[in-house]
């Protein structure tokens, strides 16, 4: 092993030790949010009392931060992490022998401890690293933050089957082993092992302390006193307010205010990148403006209204339910672990050799906003009566934070321009300290060399970094798909867990989720240049954890209004949009030759995912596999048989595979820097006659092959009642989407025209067998032609998909040597690369529509003809004219591709070219 990877292996133990070490410090640090409950119980303590109890360890795990901080800088983080465990293990124990109030509020400040780890873990982990990899090691470690959300999912369980005490038991038990382990396992930072190779004496403490006098460290942290502090004490206050609000058990309130905790840690790692990328001062503005509007949204008590109208006096009740209070509280725990970690990569890149104090400071101000706030939020509610009112004191705060920050920015801007503005630091409260190595010591990297058509190029390095975003690309949008389409499944199910919907209804359901993904399309077409792929795939992909949840918790009441289902369909479109930014961010990975094959791959196999829901959700859902974590069965009734569902599992089975993809595209994608494109920039596309012609004849193709599967299930159903289709709908998406897959070589070398022609001819063929089998529908085996039927059609889209993106690239090309004919060979090329990017994505939008329209029209067919063969006939002539426009502009002779399908292949353009 060299030199480099031996020092990668010592990062990566030092880093992941620290961060596991850190998690559960976090939990223990934070074990009264669940046990103070039972303790208020059990002492009869009021709300301003109840306060303290949760804050005392807070208050002195933030305090001791400054100190433990100098610590790990004089002696080393192995050492001062090691005790920093070992007693926190002892404390949390002693805290089962405490009887009075005062005796607890003595142990819960001793418990306190394990909070001071998180100084010791910046200054450890920060010194394995250097500066430019800092931000994301620090954001890694900062998301043991987690800890706090094992806490509300697992000691709520313990709780209740063994009491607080074992909980307090345990946790100690664990910190303890954990402690001896990372004593075991870790080894000296580089610093120290350096100090002590010249046997130097540590820097005293009053050196340590020197950075401390710059105000502009006491104003930096005051920003960290709401995304951090303000997290730490929302984390321990939520399940207190739940239960008192929601009227929920203490399970159920720990795992809705873990949906807070978990956003608000595991991603402060994206908050190190945002920050990379955008700088530090736009994340603080997305914090604190989504902070605005979230706690303002929050802090609307439950109110009676009475309106006085021509008609009368009309009264309604305005309230936040438990589903939407759990979306809200997730998206502020999301931007508060971005502001997070943008306040905290600063330290390492200002104060190299201070990290520990200038850490351990911020820290103890953060943390002391832990201690404060939920003291204050339960003075308030004594005082006011209002469980919201904590809310309303985060609103103050974070509007006033907002404020300050953007006074004092145009401040520091006002009278510069020009570079001298470019120089600037990203926050003025670093002005002070801002040197000439400090410009630019926070932007990120991207791949700015990158040479697809470059046969060299290609072959040495190239290839092997556009397949692992390939392969990284398609689980991602495999469950993109399996949450766009759960519908498709579970509205068929609703009936039988007692939910009374018309059939009309239903349809409404099964057909949302397509307008809202194809609506989100239009909008994702374009966000690859602009935020980069890596970084759009990672968030696109955490967003399906809302409908995923949501569908979850929805379907397990029967009294849930359908306006929730409706707004849970609408955000299955999530899943939905991220389909035209896959597509478009695959696109500017791979060469002419293989582009085809690459997305027929990526959306192929993606496509998978509508055949993965309709096969594996009626299996998951007659299985209770999350415990009690998933919720109480349903009892179905069919026929004389009796059997339990767990419908929830629809929603739930996606959520560990959600976070793994987002994970993996995180730290496995890449972003392009010539791909990067403003919208008025990709804007010239609509301005192409051949994207519109595309959007219809991918409509045609696409639109099909995503209608066709969301209105499968219900349309055998109302066709064929006697039968029992749902085991095998799976099979016909399957189909489609593997056809896509494995046919794409066949419009790389027959050409993308010529398939599509012979495809459209195939599917007009299909819909004319599918009519002869519904009109004989009472006939004995009349459904399984149907069914055959319905698979070569779906087989014809799967190949269609295929060749009509690929014909994409090679109508761009032709219309820029038309449109830029005194441009270089270089120059045409990449602009048809941009455009071919956003038409992939932009006809994807378009096309998805068809998700909406086929089912939609299934329902309007039945409404005004009684049948839908009214419906399957209008398909057939829209094929119609698809074979038609096909033909007459493309692959006819004359036609814009014939004479480009049927010359031979063109090399790639090579450097020289240029």
């Amino acid at each position: 092993m060299d030199t480099a990877d031996l020092r990668t292996v010592h990062q990566d133990r030092a880093l992941w030790l620290s961060t596991i070490a850190f998690t559960i410090c976090f939990a223990v640090w934070t074990i009264f949010s669940i046990i103070g409950i039972r303790i208020k119980q059990e002492l009869g303590l009021n709300d301003t009392q109840f306060g303290l109890l949760v804050g005392t360890p807070i208050l002195s795990g933030s305090l001791i931060r400054l100190l433990l901080g100098i610590w790990t800088d004089q002696y080393g983080g192995r050492r001062v992490y090691t005790v920093v465990m070992l007693a926190a293990a002892v404390a949390t124990y002693l805290l089962t022998w405490a009887h009075t109030y005062p005796e607890f509020l003595v142990a819960a400040f001793f418990v306190g401890i394990a909070g001071g780890s998180f100084a010791v873990g910046v200054a450890y982990v920060s010194r394995f690293y250097p500066a430019g990899k800092q931000g994301t090691a620090l954001g890694i470690f900062g998301a043991g933050n987690v800890g706090a959300a094992v806490t509300k999912f697992i000691a709520p369980f313990v709780l209740v089957a063994y009491g607080w005490q074992t909980v307090a038991q345990v946790w100690a038990l664990v910190i303890g082993l954990m402690g001896i382990a990372f004593w075991l396992f870790s080894e000296e930072d580089p610093v120290v092992r350096a100090r002590r190779e010249k046997k130097e004496k540590p820097t005293s403490a009053w050196l340590e302390l020197e950075p401390l006098k710059n105000i502009q460290v006491w104003r930096f942290a005051l920003y960290y006193f709401f995304v951090f502090g303000a997290f730490v004490a929302l984390a321990l206050w939520l399940p207190q307010y739940l239960i008192k609000v929601y009227g929920v058990d203490i399970k159920t309130a720990g795992m809705v205010a873990a949906m807070f905790s978990l956003p608000a840690s595991v991603f402060r790692a994206y908050g190190g990148h945002l920050s990379d990328r955008f700088g530090a001062r736009r994340v603080m503005y997305w914090t604190f403006l989504i902070g605005v509007a979230t706690t303002f949204v929050l802090s609307y008590p439950p109110t009676e209204y009475l309106v006085k109208t021509v008609n009368g006096t009309v009264g309604f009740h305005l309230e936040m339910g438990l589903v939407p209070f759990t979306v809200t509280v997730f998206v502020l725990g999301f931007f508060m672990a971005l502001g997070k970690a943008a306040v905290y990569k600063h330290i390492p890149v200002y104060y190299p050799n201070n990290v520990g104090a200038v850490g351990g400071l911020v820290g103890m101000i953060g943390g002391l906003g832990g201690f404060v706030l939920p003291i204050a939020f339960g003075a308030l509610v004594d005082l006011t009566g209002l469980w919201t009112s904590c809310f309303m004191l985060l609103f103050l705060l974070v509007s006033g934070s907002l404020a300050w920050m953007h006074i004092a920015i145009r401040y520091m801007e006002r009278g510069v321009v020009g570079e001298a503005l470019k120089k600037l630091p990203e926050l003025p409260e670093m002005q002070e300290i801002h040197k000439p190595e400090h410009v630019g010591a926070l932007s990120g990297a991207i791949l700015t060399d990158w040479r697809p058509e470059d046969r060299t190029f290609w072959d040495t390095a190239g290839r092997a970094i556009a397949r692992r975003n390939l392969w990284i690309s398609i689980p991602a949008l495999l469950l993109s798909f399996a949450v766009w389409q759960v519908w498709s499944v579970v509205v068929a199910k609703l009936p039988s867990v007692g939910f009374k919907f018309t059939t009309a209804e239903l349809f409404w359901l099964a057909a949302l989720p397509g307008i809202s993904g194809a609506v989100l399309r239009i909008f994702y077409s374009f966000m690859v240049p602009i935020f980069g792929g890596r970084l759009w795939t990672t968030l696109a992909t955490w967003s399906l954890l809302i409908p995923a949840i949501g569908i979850g918790y929805a379907v397990q009441n029967p009294t849930t209004p359908y306006p929730v289902f409706l707004a849970l369909a609408l955000l299955c479109g999530f899943g939905g949009g991220n389909f035209a930014s896959s597509m478009a961010n695959i696109s500017f990975f791979f060469p002419r030759a293989e582009k085809g094959n690459a997305l027929a791959l990526n959306a192929g196999l993606g496509n998978l995912g509508v055949s993965t829901v309709q096969f594996v959700v009626p299996i998951i859902i007659t299985v209770g596999v999350f415990g009690w974590f998933g919720g109480d069965p349903t009892t179905v009734t069919s026929g004389t048989q009796t059997s339990p569902m767990w419908l929830q599992n629809a929603g739930f089975i996606w959520v560990p595979f959600i976070v793994a993809s987002a994970f993996a595209a995180w730290f496995g994608m890449n972003d392009i820097a010539s791909a990067k494109a403003s919208f008025a920039d990709q804007a010239v596309i609509f301005q192409r006659k051949h994207n519109w012609i595309m959007c219809w004849l991918y409509t045609g193709t696409f639109g099909s092959f995503i209608g066709y599967s969301a209105g499968f299930p219900l349309l055998a159903k109302t066709q064929f009642p006697m039968v029992d289709a749902l085991p095998f709908v799976f099979l016909g998406p399957l189909v489609g989407a593997l056809s896509r897959s494995a046919t794409g070589w066949i419009a790389d070398k027959w050409g993308g025209a010529r398939v599509t022609f012979w495809v459209f001819i195939l599917m007009m063929l299909g819909v004319l067998g599918i009519l002869y089998f519904i009109g004989i529908k009472d006939q004995s085996g009349a459904f399984w032609g149907f069914f055959a039927l319905f698979l070569v059609l779906l087989f014809a889209t799967g190949v269609g998909n295929a060749s009509t993106f690929q014909m994409i690239p090679n109508i761009m090309r032709k219309e820029m040597d038309r449109l830029m004919p005194t441009a270089d060979a270089l120059t045409r090329q990449r602009q048809a690369e941009k455009e071919s990017a956003a038409i992939t994505g932009f006809t994807s939008a378009i096309a998805a529509f068809g998700a909406f329209f086929i089912p939609k029209s299934y329902g309007t067919s039945i409404d005004l003809t009684g049948g839908v063969q009214g419906a399957l006939w209008g398909f057939f002539i829209f094929y119609v004219i698809c074979v038609v426009v096909t033909w007459a502009v493309y692959s006819r002779k004359g036609g814009m591709l014939h004479d480009v399908e049927r010359s031979p292949r063109i090399l790639p353009v090579t450097q020289a070219a240029e």
